[in-house]
């Protein structure tokens, strides 16, 4: 069986590189066919069960803010198997939009999170179809193992081991395959990773900074398919490791890197993809790094572009106008606001 991902390009971004004094480059995974990076994930995750139970009648479920179940449905559907997806009231119409016309055999809106349309998939529609399997949007060693081939695909393009690593932070999937792979190749000593957040959507550094798991109350950020409520165990644990360092930023500052990405590099690209942005102006990302990395013009620093799905003209348009606003229409800078939260390893909070 044909795997549902692709290997995507890696390019390096001179605009980004001049801001930050170092060789930047995008991973770009809003190329894989499902438009996210949950194509590997996910896919795998459907490939896996496929496998595992040869020519038995199959019916995916999902509960997803948007990506994930597009990424089940695609897969699903490229097998020949039908997918249902579950999606929070939150999310956005151009989402459930994208679900149907990837071909959802149906979409339920159920809950205020992805926990409780997760948790309505399984108290309630498992239980009703035997052939019912439940495809967990990040919460799977299967899941973990499909999002590792980026940073191998990574690795191979640059034909050596990048020296940071920028991705974004939901329930923590993406994070745990990017870590299991540089453990696999025993980099951790080489790589450093900055995992990003939006507040109001910041499981993973509310866990951090209270010293174990915490779940949310709700999701307030824009960037819903960001909206875990809570992050997985492994994720929890990767992120105290001496090579990941948590960040926090505004929905604001990343509606501003969805625009510089836009301007800049002509992409169109997702909250979640925007505020990995910030890191590269205004010295952040040394001091993120602090004495562990010390950037030089030729470090290689890696942005995981991972979707471009909750994306369009009419939002980007609305949030250039916004900063035009905010700027007084006086340029494209982008800056950190005092009161964004670092969380730098063993859960030492810094002003960034």
């Amino acid at each position: 069986m044909s795997k549902p991902w692709v290997q995507t390009p890696l390019i390096e971004s001179p605009f980004l590189s001049e801001a930050a004094g170092c060789r930047v480059f995008l991973k770009l995974d809003n190329n894989q066919p499902s438009g996210s990076f949950k194509s590997r994930g996910i896919g795998n995750f459907v490939l896996q069960r496929l496998l595992s139970r040869p020519g038995a009648k199959t019916h995916f479920y999902a509960a997803s803010g948007g990506n994930a179940g597009i990424a089940c449905v695609h897969a699903a559907k490229g097998y020949g198997y039908p997918a249902t997806v579950v999606v929070p009231v939150t999310a956005k119409p151009i989402m459930i939009d994208t679900l149907w016309v990837t071909g959802a055999t149906a979409v339920i809106q159920h809950g205020s999170n992805i926990a409780e349309a997760q948790a309505y998939i399984e108290k309630v529609l498992l239980p009703r179809d035997a052939d019912g399997v439940f495809c967990p949007p990040f919460d799977h060693e299967d899941v973990w193992a499909g999002n590792a081939t980026i940073f191998a695909e990574i690795a191979d393009q640059l034909d050596e081991s990048p020296d940071v690593v920028v991705c974004s932070v939901g329930g923590g999937g993406l994070l745990n395959g990017i870590m299991q792979e540089i453990g696999k190749r025993n980099w951790n000593d080489k790589v450093q990773v900055v995992a990003v957040e939006t507040d109001g959507a910041d499981s993973l550094n509310q866990a951090l900074r209270a010293g174990r798991l915490i779940t949310l109350p709700k999701i307030t950020s824009a960037a819903t398919s960001l909206g875990c409520v809570r992050v997985s165990q492994k994720t929890f644990e990767y992120a105290q490791r001496s090579n990941v360092t948590n960040l926090v930023l505004s929905d604001a500052q990343a509606a501003r890197g969805c625009c510089l990405l836009a301007e800049h590099e002509k992409l169109m690209v997702e909250l979640t993809v925007g505020v990995n942005v910030p890191v590269c102006h205004d010295g952040l990302l040394q001091r993120l790094l602090g004495p562990r990395k010390t950037l030089t013009p030729e470090s290689k620093v890696v942005i995981v572009v991972c979707g471009g799905n909750d994306i369009s003209v009419k939002m980007l348009q609305a949030w250039r106008q916004a900063i035009d606003v905010e700027d007084g229409v006086q340029g494209n800078c982008v800056q950190v606001s005092k009161k964004d939260t670092v969380v730098q390893p063993a859960s030492t909070r810094i002003a960034a």
